[in-house]
């Protein structure tokens, strides 16, 4: 695990798994919300499969989460803030192409990163659906951001919103900070994916809300494909078909 300094200053944690085969793009990994890179890459066997595959492999802890720096200030926190910190790791590692894959949270991230720079070559996003095309960024057919907040401060709030009360309290995230990030995210980021000509692989579960219609989505992209697995939100990046498809993707 090592640190580093953002644009802004934060101190920021990600991890790097070397791979054998330099020929190989280096994957960029960007968690969900409330989780980390154990939770939502290590411990799913998505970092095991990309490193026996011969990748590099570097996983980023978001702002606010992880082992990166956990600012309560909802000023410290925008989907733009985000995507420009992937981008300061890109700077940091001196990677000039790479493959930039996102969960979630993670997803929009990526898109955003893709949309700005040059340096993703391929491009995987997981965990999003319509709702890209639909609400600009998250899904608030399914979930709002005020309900993620109420969830965190121990609020009544839907069932779906307390799935991330509960990932909160397995990872033991600060409540505080997860609750910062939900107010700064809370706009909508992605006006056009005309910008996004990388080849872009939509990976959805056949069960996940948040990423209903991921046809849609995949369609919408200049250069996009779906591969659909089974499982839900939390379920479907655990599934070996997430990660095959991951592998398969990465390496053409």
């Amino acid at each position: 695990m090592t640190k580093f300094e953002t644009w802004d200053g934060l101190e920021l944690n990600y991890r790097v798994w070397e791979g054998a085969d330099a020929a190989k793009l280096p994957v960029v990994l960007q968690h969900g919300v409330v989780a980390d890179t154990n939770a939502n890459w290590m411990s799913t066997g998505v970092v095991t499969a990309l490193h026996a595959a011969g990748h590099t492999v570097v996983s980023l802890d978001a702002r606010g989460h992880g082992r990166s720096a956990k600012p309560h200030d909802a000023a410290r926190y925008s989907w733009e803030f985000m995507a420009r910190d992937v981008r300061a790791l890109y700077d940091e590692l001196g990677f000039e192409r790479v493959v930039q894959v996102g969960y979630s949270m993670g997803g929009v991230i990526s898109l955003l990163v893709a949309a700005a720079d040059e340096r993703v070559a391929k491009l995987a996003v997981g965990g999003i659906g319509s709702g890209v095309i639909d609400c600009g960024g998250v899904d608030r057919r399914v979930i709002d951001l005020p309900e993620l907040r109420a969830a965190m401060n121990g609020a009544d709030a839907p069932p779906i919103a307390m799935m991330f009360s509960i990932l909160a309290d397995a990872v033991r995230a600060d409540r505080a900070a997860i609750d910062a990030v939900a107010t700064g995210l809370d706009d909508r980021p992605i006006t056009s994916l005309d910008d996004i000509t990388a080849p872009t692989l939509v990976l959805a579960g056949d069960a996940d809300p948040f990423a209903a219609e991921p046809e849609r989505l995949a369609a919408a992209l200049p250069n996009g494909t779906l591969a659909v697995v089974p499982g839900d939100h939390l379920m479907a990046v655990m599934d070996p078909g997430f990660s095959a498809a991951l592998v398969d993707f990465a390496k053409g």
